[in-house]
C-alpha cells in the first residue's frame, strides 16, 4: 500500500495497470491462430499471479501473451508495450517483472518466448498428431462440432505431464484455486476436448475438465463410497454452449451404475457451478415419478431423497434443492394460498440455522449469570432481523429458480 501511495504521488500513476486487460490467452490450433485477434480471451483473475489489487506497475500500452497450442499445450509466453518506467528518471523505481510471475505456474518445459519455435511445435508431429489420453467414456454430438470426454487418473500414461500443463488455467478462472496432488489415486479426471478432422487427420482442442476426489462414506461399509466434484472448468472459448453440463452428466453416468457409489457430493461450489448443477440436477429429476406434481405438492419426502439418490446418485441436500426448483415450476403464482404455501416451505428449510442458535442461545440462558447472558446477546440478530434476513434470502433464491426453470424449458 505504501509503496503503491508513494507511485501515486511521484505522477506515475499512468503507469499502473489492471493486470487482467493486460494479459492475453490463446488457445492456438493452426499458425492463423496466433495473430487472429479473434481467438484472443481474457482472465476473470489474476491475483494469485500478480497480487490482490491484480496490478501491473511500470508500463503503458501493456500486453503479456500467454498462447497454448490448443492439444499438447504447449505454451508461448512473451511481452510487449508502448513505454516503460526509466528508474533513472523515477527515483529508482523499476517496473515490475511480469513473465517471471507467469512461468512459476506453469509446468517445467513446457513453454518459449520464441515464437518460431512456438510455431514450429504447431505445425509439427507433437501437436497433429496429439491424442487424448486415458478410457474415452463419451462422445457428444453438438451443433456441427464432435466431443469427446476421457477419464484419467494418476496412472494414465502420458496424464501426469499434461495435467501439469492443464491446471495453470485454473488460477485464472477459480477463485482460491491450488494444485491438486496427482500423486493420490483417489483422484479422477474427466477431460473434455474438440475432435476435428476425419481418420487419420483428427486434432484434438482441449474444451475443460472435472475432477472428483472419491472420499470413503465413513461409518458404512469400507468400500462404500461418495465421490466429490472439486474443480471444474470449460475455457472461455468454449463457454455457453451446453458443454459444460455435457461434462457434468457424463460423470454423473459414469458413477450411475456404480453401486459403491452412494451419492456425489461437491466442494466449495462457485456460483456459476450451482447454476450449472441445479439446471442438471432438476432437468434429471422432473423424469422422475418421485417428482412428479402430485408429490412436490406435498412436500418434501424421504422417498425423494432416496430416489434421487439410487436413480441419479444426489445427494440429500442437492434432492431438497431441487425439490423446491421443482416445486416452484408447479406452483401458481397468482394462487396466493400456493404461493404463501411454498414460500413458508422454504422459509421454514432457511430458517433452520436459525432456530438451532435460538436452541443454544435458551441452554446458555441457564448457565449464565442474567448480566453475562446479556453482554452475550449483543450481536445476536433478534427476530425483527432474522424475518428481514429470511425474506432476501427467500428472493434471492426464487429469482435463481427461475432462472433455473427458464433454462430447463429452454432446453
Amino acid at each position: 500500500m505504501g509503496e503503491e501511495l508513494k507511485i501515486q504521488t511521484s505522477g506515475l500513476e499512468e503507469y499502473i495497470l489492471d493486470g487482467n486487460e493486460a494479459l492475453e490467452f490463446k488457445l492456438v490450433k493452426t499458425a492463423e491462430d496466433f495473430n487472429d485477434e479473434g481467438k484472443a480471451f481474457k482472465p476473470e483473475m489474476c491475483h494469485q499471479i500478480y497480487g490482490d489489487n491484480e496490478n501491473i506497475f511500470g508500463y503503458k500500452g501493456l500486453k503479456v501473451k500467454l498462447y497454448m497450442a490448443a492439444g499438447s499445450l504447449e505454451t508461448f509466453v512473451s511481452e510487449e508495450w508502448e513505454a516503460k518506467v526509466d528508474p533513472a528518471k523515477t527515483d529508482g523505481v523499476t517496473a515490475d517483472d511480469v513473465i517471471s510471475p507467469l512461468v512459476k505456474i506453469l509446468a517445467p518445459g513446457s513453454f518459449t518466448d520464441s515464437k518460431d519455435k512456438f510455431l514450429t511445435h504447431i505445425a509439427g508431429d507433437k501437436e497433429t498428431k496429439f491424442r487424448p489420453m486415458g478410457e474415452l467414456v463419451n462422445t457428444i454430438n453438438s451443433e456441427g462440432c464432435q466431443y469427446e470426454v476421457y477419464k484419467c487418473d494418476e496412472a494414465t500414461p502420458r496424464f501426469r505431464d499434461y495435467h501439469e500443463r492443464l491446471q495453470t488455467w485454473i488460477m485464472f478462472y477459480i477463485d482460491a484455486a491450488s494444485f491438486i496432488d496427482i500423486d493420490d489415486d483417489n483422484w479422477k479426471m474427466f477431460l473434455m476436448f474438440e475432435k476435428s478432422g476425419g481418420p487419420g487427420t483428427e486434432s484434438y482442442s482441449i474444451v475443460g475438465y472435472l475432477t472428483v476426489y472419491q472420499y470413503y462414506a465413513y461409518g458404512r461399509d469400507t468400500n462404500m463410497m461418495r465421490p466429490r466434484i472439486s474443480q471444474m472448468l470449460v475455457l472461455p472459448p468454449y463457454q455457453r454452449q451446453g458443454l459444460g453440463s455435457q461434462l457434468l452428466e457424463t460423470v454423473y453416468r459414469n458413477y450411475l451404475n456404480d453401486d459403491k457409489v452412494i451419492d456425489i457430493t461437491v466442494e466449495d461450489p462457485s456460483d456459476n457451478f450451482v447454476r450449472l448443477r441445479d439446471f442438471v440436477d432438476t432437468k434429471n429429476c422432473m423424469k422422475l415419478s418421485a417428482f412428479s406434481k402430485e408429490k412436490v405438492t406435498e412436500g418434501f419426502s424421504d422417498d425423494m431423497t432416496k430416489v434421487a439418490a439410487k436413480e441419479l446418485k444426489i445427494c440429500r441436500k442437492q434432492a431438497r434443492r431441487v425439490y423446491e426448483i421443482i416445486r416452484l415450476h408447479y406452483t401458481s403464482l397468482s394462487n396466493m394460498q400456493e404461493y404463501k404455501e411454498y414460500k413458508l416451505d422454504v422459509k421454514k428449510r432457511l430458517n433452520i440455522p436459525y432456530q438451532k442458535e435460538q436452541s443454544q442461545l435458551a441452554k446458555l440462558q441457564k448457565l449464565l449469570k442474567p448480566q453475562e447472558f446479556a453482554a452475550a446477546m449483543v450481536n445476536i440478530t433478534n427476530r425483527e432481523q432474522r424475518l428481514e434476513t429470511l425474506d432476501k434470502q427467500f428472493s434471492e433464491l426464487e429469482a435463481h429458480y427461475k432462472t433455473v426453470l427458464d433454462k430447463v424449458a429452454a432446453a
